[in-house]
């Protein structure tokens, strides 16, 4: 095989190749959103986040010292089981807890502790006391924290957003119903909490904002490295 090829327990009959899309794609493995790099067989259109296509058999996590989680190509037992991190179901390849019983999405288990441009840094937190800036609500799932600690995002959200753009980004992409954004969102008309700041603050902080969500939703899709700004820019103007 070559460099950029594997061969998967999932999809036996066909190597699979590495690529790289900015188009959404549901991953095989995990039944979960993504974008991105990836493992795909074309002949199939089967695909596998990089998280699914090389998982670790056992992992740790910081939020989970005393739990030691291993990987499974479907979830364990016949009951519906929801991840920790994001709150969603899990119906696929998910990383468990036997002694615990707890449950996360691989890409959800691979989440960066700390997502960092040289400009804004975030940190994922397993409960913040404030608000989430898409929502308006507290606790629920896993949030990135802003080090300011002024802005906050639940992973949960980014997942919901995803889902509910996920027809409009996949079917309307280049079919000239709309142009895609390419701009660095602003989050100005999603924030849910005030500011008491001076006008130019406001403004400096829902760019930061914005951007900030980018790396969020690249790092929920598996691919914490990618900024895709068109992708983005269509979610939040939907906003």
């Amino acid at each position: 095989m070559k460099y950029n090829e594997i061969s998967h327990f999932s999809h036996p009959q066909h190597i699979l190749k590495f690529e790289y899309t900015e188009v959404p794609f549901k991953c095989d493995g995990c039944k979960e959103v993504g974008i991105g790099s990836h493992y795909r067989c074309a002949f199939c259109d089967f695909d596998l986040h990089m998280h699914c296509a090389i998982p670790s058999l056992s992992i740790s996590h910081p939020f989970y010292t005393k739990c030691s989680f291993q990987f499974l190509s479907r979830p364990p037992g016949d009951t519906p089981r929801y991840c920790n991190a994001c709150e969603k179901d899990v119906t696929g390849f998910v990383y468990h807890c036997k002694s615990c019983g707890f449950d996360l999405h691989p890409c959800c288990a691979k989440l960066p502790m700390v997502l960092d441009d040289g400009e804004v840094k975030l940190y994922l937190y397993r409960k913040v006391s404030a608000p989430c800036h898409r929502c308006g609500r507290k606790g629920r799932s896993w949030s990135y924290r802003s080090a300011c600690k002024k802005y906050n995002l639940h992973v949960a959200c980014v997942r919901e957003m995803l889902v509910e753009n996920w027809h409009e980004l996949y079917f309307g992409r280049g079919k000239g119903t709309r142009k895609l954004e390419t701009r660095i969102p602003s989050l100005k008309n999603t924030l849910q909490t005030p500011h008491k700041r001076s006008k130019g603050k406001v403004k400096k902080c829902c760019e930061m904002a914005g951007l900030a969500l980018q790396f969020v939703i690249s790092a929920v899709l598996g691919d914490p490295t990618a900024l895709i700004a068109g992708v983005i820019g269509t979610l939040m103007s939907r906003g």
